[in-house]
């Protein structure tokens, strides 16, 4: 009898070591170190400059990678599963960025001059989307990277109005600034993506 429980237990044995060097193995994978990058993206800005002859007297650019749409969000249910109760990285590689050196309100929120990372949240239920500003010293402090959004805290948030879908699907994320002629307070943020097709009502609060 103690002839046979000790070969069971020697059967074990390797059992347990071949699990252990499994997890080890797991463990190693995490935790190995990958490099991305290194190739030219496609990056995009859109930007108002406000200038004299003499010189120019401020301005505010939204900068982002631009993906491609996917045939697959095309599907409610698994767009939805990518971005319901969610903040999306709205846009690819580097952050999404917001830069300006005028004071601005967007959709009714303070935006003081600075350098933000940005996100696009939206809601659990779907009706609602904001832009999500997020704090680029503390996504340096913390390595935080727009591939990681979850757990990537978010300092504020300003609505943006979520238009009629667009017919056709726009291929790549397309950010554009459009303003009232000759008015030079007052301007209209537009993202289209597939069939999205969102805006925010921008407002220059200093006098140029």
């Amino acid at each position: 009898m103690a002839r046979k429980v000790a070969l069971g237990m020697l059967m074990v044995v390797p059992v347990l070591l071949a699990a252990g060097s499994l997890k080890a193995q797991e463990a190693a994978q995490q935790n190995k170190v990958i490099i991305g990058g290194g190739k030219p993206n496609d990056y995009a800005s859109t930007r108002l400059l406000y200038f004299t002859p003499k010189g120019a007297l401020g301005q505010f650019a939204f900068n982002y990678g631009r993906p491609l749409w996917k045939t697959e969000y095309d599907d409610p249910a698994k767009f939805d599963a990518l971005t319901r109760g969610k903040i999306w990285r709205m846009g690819s590689n580097f952050w999404s960025n917001l830069y300006t050196d005028l004071p601005l309100t967007i959709s009714g929120k303070d935006v003081a001059p600075g350098y933000y990372f940005l996100g696009l949240q939206r809601s659990a239920d779907g009706s609602s989307w904001s832009l999500a500003f997020i704090d680029p010293v503390n996504a340096r402090k913390n390595h935080f990277d727009a591939l990681f959004m979850e757990g990537v805290p978010a300092g504020f948030t300003a609505p943006m109005h979520l238009e009629p879908p667009s017919a056709e699907p726009v291929e790549k994320l397309t950010l554009i600034l459009t303003h009232p002629k000759d008015d030079l307070h007052n301007a209209t943020l537009t993202l289209t993506w597939g069939h999205v097709v969102l805006t925010a009502p921008i407002k220059v609060t200093q006098s140029q």
